[in-house]
């Protein structure tokens, strides 16, 4: 039987296994996140005619003579280059710039990777692929907001219309001017929303009064009031740096820089759903020439409030916005590495999962490890380059066509073998 017509039964097959590859690049142009592959021939054992033979004294060396035995598959590569980015405008769509996988609980609690982002929540708050994998991630403390990534993974829930408990305000900080040639008298006001313990707001106002040159009296009070300093409120106490009575004289030095107090203060709200005491910063304040202005730079505390809803940073912390203005942290995603990707294996559903020569994941956060960054509102596209894949489909059919030429002729030759004995 002729060697040929077996080297080109297994072209046949080889170039089969290439338009089974393009053929499936084709069908996914479209799927989020998938990665095209690519075939890789190699020859197979060669039978030697005649060895080849060393040089010697009375004669020279041979070439060894080697009829060849076909093709086989050498491997199917992936190409793991980034696809085009797709804007959706879904806060559930995450996208991956650069390295790395999603890490993804699938059916019987088997760890996965995807680079596909398309996510959306099921019932119980979770975030879910289309097949029902769960995202992977962080859970933040739900008091502090903090997020421990050296932690164990866990499923990544946003609790839409979870409640946050209220906190009563701790700090404040003032920022601004006093008027440097204000008149003796002259006051400037700053109200401050505020909270108690309940949720309340407090409506406290800081009054600064001009009492002599590079002096101002402060005042704090809580409730409404008409504007004008002379009429009659009642002040809250105020405590300086050490704790003891300070009676709210501001000294400021001739270049305008704040003299006294040297540290923030405090003032006691007097008020039983708000124990406090309240610091206040007044480091920022300084006396130059212009228009008198304080205003609130930062205050914490704030009401009850619900989730309304969240946002992704590049390093995958999903902030959550709460209808009382507050915003914290709800998570963190997690992000799966490996030395060698394309040693992964294919699981279905754009999901791939640990290989014998992929390595272990190396599970971390994005933007470090080498692992890529993320964004919102946006899916990473395939990454199939339709002209190659067209031009590949030539490939392999020009291929198909030449070796099934090749058992025609061998085909001719045997039957003008046989045709001898006739």
């Amino acid at each position: 039987m002729l060697r040929s017509m077996f080297s080109a039964i297994s072209g046949l097959k080889a170039h089969q296994t290439k338009m089974d590859v393009t053929g499936n690049n084709i069908a996914n142009v479209n799927t989020v996140g998938f990665k095209s592959s690519s075939t890789v021939f190699q020859d197979t054992l060669s039978q030697v005619v005649r060895a080849g033979g060393a040089p010697a004294a009375d004669r020279g060396g041979t070439n060894p003579a080697q009829v060849g035995l076909g093709v086989k598959l050498a491997a199917i590569t992936t190409n793991w280059t980034n696809g085009a980015a797709q804007s959706t405008g879904r806060s559930t769509d995450f996208m991956i710039e650069g390295d790395g996988f999603f890490v993804t609980r699938g059916p019987g609690g088997e760890q996965l990777y995807t680079r596909a982002g398309s996510f959306d929540f099921d019932a119980s708050g979770r975030l879910v692929t289309p097949d029902g994998s769960i995202l992977q991630g962080w859970q933040a403390d739900p008091l502090t907001g903090v997020v421990n990534p050296n932690g164990p993974i866990t499923d990544l829930t946003v609790p839409y219309g979870a409640q946050v408990r209220p906190t009563a305000t701790a700090a404040s900080a003032l920022d601004g001017n006093l008027n440097t040639d204000a008149d003796v008298g002259a006051f400037v006001q700053t109200p401050v929303k505020m909270f108690d313990q309940m949720g309340v707001r407090q409506e406290v106002a800081y009054t600064f009064v001009k009492t002599a040159d590079n002096t101002w009296q402060l005042s704090v009070t809580n409730g409404d009031d008409d504007g004008d300093p002379t009429t009659p409120m009642p002040t809250l106490a105020m405590l300086d740096e050490n704790g003891d009575p300070y009676g709210g004289v501001i000294v400021f030095d001739d270049n305008g820089a704040m003299l006294s107090p040297t540290g923030p203060i405090s003032f006691d709200p007097a008020m039983a759903s708000w124990p406090g005491p309240v610091r206040i910063d007044l480091s920022s304040i300084s006396q130059f020439g212009g228009k008198s202005e304080v205003v609130p730079s930062d205050v914490d505390g704030y009401a009850m409030g619900s989730l309304q809803g969240f946002e992704l940073t590049n390093d995958g912390t999903i902030i959550g916005t709460y209808s009382n203005g507050l915003r914290q942290n709800l998570g963190q995603l997690a992000m799966g590495a490996f030395n060698n990707p394309s040693g992964l294996q294919k699981a279905g559903n754009s999901s791939f999962r640990v290989g014998e020569n992929s390595g272990e994941p190396v599970i971390g956060v994005a933007g470090t490890g080498g692992r890529g960054i993320l964004s919102s509102g946006a899916l990473e596209m395939s990454n199939v380059d339709l002209s190659e894949e067209f031009t590949s489909l030539i490939v392999a059919q020009r291929g198909f066509q030449a070796n099934s030429r090749v058992i025609t002729a061998s085909d001719e030759l045997l039957q003008d073998l046989v045709n001898l004995k006739r």
